[in-house]
């Protein structure tokens, strides 16, 4: 009985630890130092870090619709993923960082990445780092809304 106990646990932390994990802020802005490289963080009124422009803006992009940053010229993949109506979350980020080019064969889109950088772990970290640049990003402990329509979403009934 004790070792069926010790399984059926087990099998639960094992589907619990599937969902998404709340990343680190602090860790995440240590290990965004890969990423600057391409990418930046910046409003219209500051640069939070300077970084370069081989990848767009990250400001905002919690929230933000996928591949939607105005004059940056984002390849078909992830663009096919965009026109699902895809935001990105958190979850999503960190999912796109670990494996970009897998990331857009299972959202919508086919193809390589432009983004030939993988970060396999700290990018739940990077994520909540990025969040924190982020308005429209949920708070920390809400739960996006799976079935919610996009906004641009006609609605049905």
């Amino acid at each position: 009985m004790t070792k069926l106990f010790a399984f059926t646990a087990a099998a639960l932390l094992a589907s619990t630890a599937a969902t998404f994990a709340q990343g680190d802020a602090a860790n995440g802005e240590k290990e965004f130092r890969k990423c600057k490289s391409c990418h930046m963080i910046a409003s219209e009124e500051e640069t939070f870090v300077k970084g370069g422009k081989t990848g767009p803006n990250l400001h905002g992009v919690v929230g933000r619709p996928v591949a939607s940053v105005e004059g940056f010229n984002y390849g078909d993949g992830i663009l096919a993923v965009g026109a699902t109506g895809a935001v990105w979350d958190e979850a999503s980020l960190a999912e796109y960082v670990a494996d970009p080019t897998e990331y857009i064969d299972t959202h919508g889109g086919s193809g390589r990445s432009k983004m030939t950088f993988k970060l396999p772990k700290g990018g739940e970290d990077v994520a909540a780092y990025l969040a924190t640049f982020s308005e429209d990003a949920p708070a920390a402990d809400e739960a996006p809304a799976e079935d919610a329509p996009a906004e641009d979403a006609p609605a049905t009934e």
